[in-house]
């Protein structure tokens, strides 16, 4: 997020991040980059269930992707988002 945001900007990026799913799945793309099949073994979700998610967050910009092959690899659009979250979990310890 750029200091020149929007307050209905923020208010958006919060919203698709309401999701405990949507977290989770960031989290273990916060890793490296992967694709609906090693989140789905991961996550021990359906591959359709992690594929409405994801597109939500790509459509978010949240995630970036690339195909290889007939594989869509995902990865975080910016590497802050993963400091977000951790700093965000230390916040409620």
């Amino acid at each position: 997020m750029k200091p020149n945001n929007t307050r209905e900007e923020i208010a958006q990026f919060l919203k698709v991040l309401g999701s405990s799913i949507r977290i989770e799945i960031l989290l273990n793309i916060g890793k490296g980059e992967a694709c609906v099949c090693h989140l789905e073994s991961a996550l021990k979700k359906r591959q359709a269930y992690i594929s409405q998610h994801l597109m939500v967050l790509r459509d978010a910009g949240i995630l970036d992707t690339r195909r290889e092959g007939k594989y869509i690899y995902y990865r975080l659009s910016d590497s802050e988002i993963l400091s977000w979250l951790e700093t965000t979990a230390g916040l409620l310890d």
